[in-house]
């Protein structure tokens, strides 16, 4: 591992840690807004979940397709087609992700 990739890690877990120190409250807060922030964590663990995954399958599509061309080069314009629907459909998925996650943010689904 290099010294970038660990410093990174440990700015990113400090900033998780630290950032609800600074981010107190008077105390009167409600139900509601424990309700919202944990539908805003939800939401954006689902995205970056979601993302993750679409980037590893797209990468593994384009990769397969790339070597199917190569090894067969006539018939590259039907993988081409073929990975290109395949793309779509993957990318469909992120974006529902994304429609959840924007549900989440902006309205109550748990709360009244």
């Amino acid at each position: 591992m290099s010294k970038r990739f660990v410093l990174t890690v440990a700015l990113v877990l400090a900033g998780g840690v630290f950032a609800p120190v600074f981010a107190q409250g008077t105390g009167t807060e409600s139900v509601n807004v424990e309700i919202a922030k944990w539908s805003i964590i939800t939401a954006g663990f689902a995205l970056g979940i979601a993302a993750g995954l679409a980037a590893l399958g797209q990468g593994k599509a384009v990769s397969a397709a790339a070597e199917a061309i190569s090894r067969n080069p006539g018939a590259a314009g039907d993988v081409r087609g073929a990975l290109i629907l395949g793309l779509v459909l993957i990318e469909s998925l992120v974006i529902y992700v994304l429609l959840i996650s924007f549900l989440l943010f902006f309205f109550k689904p748990f709360g009244g």
